[in-house]
């Protein structure tokens, strides 16, 4: 028995939760035809290992077909979802967790140029700034249709095993009708609460009659859209007491806020530099004023957090979903005494900015998720033969290269020429905002310190050095540097978004930074020197800012910009710069003409990604087994380098991360994994 608040179990009517957390619901976009397939299972598999209680599916499952998947929703629609949605479930609850699925009709939170092309349906036509369609007002004959596709989509569930499901309210059909800001209806269905609720009371009463009382059944629910056209909490609450006396709903979890821009969507799904848990102690509120079972989650990303939630009543079950997709093992963790190697969430939220691109959900910095087919969570000892491995360099990908390899048994040391770990990252966590991300390396850091490998600073690796190091494998980590040699003419006259980040240039009063990355570099020294009080234009030759960087953090460094005056102008390529007296002269074009304005300003920032540092790479390839070469069929199956290019060659040599080529975080934590886990 422990007295840990996170590890009592939670009874919700028959079902026994073994712990107080849970994965609340969200769709990493691992489907197939719709279908929750082998990757998806495998990353619900990978948490029911990890010791989660319930992990919610879905984010959520469409109940029909004009309902189309927005961001690779699984299609709850289909009679052939019930043995993907089984085989998930049954192999969650071998490992004791238990399975639910959320079930929506997304309303007017979607588009109408895919799937069946259907018209997009809401309570009245409000459109959505954020998917742009104008809907269609739902008709009698839509709303009778739709609520018997939730009955049948709660059916398919119940026939696949799962322990519940959950309906999504924030943002979606249900809630649509609820709020005065998108239901505008004179009929049964619009203008007093009662009727803006009679919708989703006769899908509960449907769902009912068709899986019974017994089948669990709970909402995941606005209760405050704070929006002064929107829902109030006195709505929100009056919501809660009437779907608690309905006697139909065993669980709310609750959302304050709305999702209708990027800039409202950042309030709800927090990201880093903002607060954390904002919402927890409204959550509370709730759960008293309703006595139901409540469930929340909203940066909820340490185990500090989430065990104080729990033993001040204010929640029931803790949601801690991107802390899980960083370490889907935080209970077991937890349970044996490890909590100090919990991976951390940093907050980055590249996987929800990934999502909200229509890409897949990847972590920062743990590049097993979402690829637990191939790699994986905890490292294996290797079977053959030990090596001695040396790593280049103390940034993300080297550090990752370090651990893995060690875990795996070998010997293993890491010379890094500055006098700290980190690399880029630490460029990045001089921005106040983004400090959070040096998690990813004192994490590593950590792991190293435990795992015996020695960190070497000071080192600045000639070829030479390291082959008197006699090491059988070396990964380089090296990096790059800014590319800033990108101007018809001038470049001498700019600085690099790194001189900024670095503090070794100092922000001037007018500053015209040339983004043609489309990352964080840029945005970041933009911040950074606006709050210094210079006045700052952002010119890209992109159709939109930042397009590396996703519409969550986006919003972040949008509302900056708006607050300290930063101009922003697309479409515009910096030709050239020239100086005149005490100015800088910054010529503009165009990739869609030959027109060329001018700028004049006191310093011109520029950033176009990094330069891989080749010189001690060029200078060990001779004397290595492989001549540098890297098999990417065998890297791509997970399996060892054995390519022998050089039979007379000392040593493997492997470049990762940015000392390739310029990349992000998480492809330098990518290399570092996949090379090693295959020593």
């Amino acid at each position: 028995m422990t007295l840990d608040p996170l590890l009592q179990p939670f009874q919700l009517k028959h079902l026994t939760l073994r712990n107080r957390v849970m994965s609340t619901a969200h769709e990493p976009a691992y489907s197939e035809d719709g279908m929750p397939k082998e990757r998806y299972r495998l990353y619900h598999v990978e948490k029911a290992k990890g010791g989660i209680a319930l992990t919610m599916t879905a984010g959520s499952a469409v109940v029909s077909r004009d309902s189309p998947a927005a961001f690779g929703n699984l299609l709850a629609y289909r009679d052939e979802i019930v043995p993907w949605m089984k085989r998930l479930t049954d192999e969650c609850h071998e490992h004791g967790t238990a399975v639910m699925i959320q079930l929506t009709h997304l309303g007017r939170r979607t588009g109408w140029n895919k799937a069946d092309w259907l018209p997009v349906l809401a309570p009245s036509r409000v459109r959505e700034a954020a998917h742009r369609a104008f809907p269609k007002a739902a008709e009698d004959w839509d709303i009778e249709r739709i609520i018997a596709d939730y009955a049948a989509g709660a059916q398919r569930m119940q026939a696949a095993g799962l322990d519940g499901i959950e309906i999504e309210a924030y943002g979606h059909l249900m809630d649509q009708f609820w709020s005065p800001a998108t239901n505008r209806r004179d009929d049964d269905y619009g203008g007093a609460l009662d009727n803006r609720m009679r919708f989703s009371l006769r899908v509960l009463q449907a769902m009912r009659h068709a899986v019974g009382p017994d089948f669990i059944i709970g909402l995941r629910m606005v209760a405050d859209e704070d929006w002064e056209t929107g829902l109030t909490r006195q709505d929100g609450l009056a919501i809660a007491r009437r779907f608690k006396a309905s006697g139909m709903v065993d669980f709310l979890n609750i959302i304050r806020g709305h999702i209708d821009t990027d800039n409202a969507l950042v309030d709800v799904i927090p990201v880093m530099g903002m607060r954390s848990a904002p919402s927890l102690d409204f959550a509370g509120e709730v759960r008293a004023a309703a006595e139901i079972p409540v469930f929340h989650a909203a940066r909820i990303a340490d185990v500090a957090t989430a065990r104080h939630a729990i033993a001040e009543g204010k929640l029931d079950m803790v949601g801690m979903t991107r802390a899980h997709i960083a370490d889907p093992h935080i209970v077991k963790k937890i349970l044996s005494g490890q909590e100090d190697r919990i991976r951390p969430c940093v907050g980055a939220t590249y996987c929800l900015d990934r999502i909200y691109e229509g890409q897949d959900a990847l972590c920062v910095h743990n590049a097993a998720t979402g690829r637990e087919a191939s790699m994986p969570h905890v490292i294996a000892k290797s079977t053959g033969a030990l090596k001695r491995v040396l790593v280049v360099g103390a940034g993300p990908a080297g550090l990752e290269a370090a651990r893995v390899a060690a875990e795996r048994g070998h010997g293993v040391t890491v010379w890094e020429a500055s006098d700290k770990p980190g690399g880029q990252v630490l460029l990045a966590t001089r921005h106040a905002r983004r400090r959070d991300l040096i998690g990813i390396i004192d994490w590593r850091v950590q792991e190293l310190q435990r795992l015996g490998v020695e960190i070497r600073f000071g080192i600045y690796a000639e070829a030479a050095d390291v082959e008197a190091a006699a090491p059988d494998v070396i990964f380089l980590a090296t990096g790059g540097l800014p590319d800033t040699d990108v101007l018809r003419d001038g470049n001498a006259l700019v600085v690099s978004a790194w001189d900024i980040l670095s503090g070794q240039v100092k922000p001037a009063e007018r500053v015209l930074v040339f983004d043609d990355n489309g990352a964080y570099p840029a945005m970041q020294a933009a911040e950074m020197m606006a709050e210094a009080g210079s006045s700052v234009e952002i010119v890209t030759p992109e159709r939109f800012f930042a397009p590396e960087m996703g519409g969550l953090n986006h919003a972040a460094f949008a509302r900056r910009f708006q607050q300290r005056g930063v101009r922003i102008t697309i479409n515009t390529r910096l030709v050239s710069a020239r100086r005149e007296g005490n100015e800088l002269v910054a010529a503009l074009g165009s990739d869609y003409g030959d027109a060329i304005t001018e700028r004049r300003v006191d310093q011109i920032v520029v950033d176009h990604g990094t330069l891989p540092d080749e010189t001690l790479y060029e200078a060990l390839k001779p004397a290595s087994l492989n001549l540098g070469a890297v098999d990417y069929e065998a890297l791509v199956a997970g399996q060892p380098q054995e390519s022998l290019r050089n039979p007379a060659g000392q040593f493997r040599l492997f470049r990762i991360g940015d000392a390739v080529a310029s990349r992000n975080i998480h492809a330098a934590i990518y290399d570092g994994l996949r090379f090693a886990k295959a020593l």
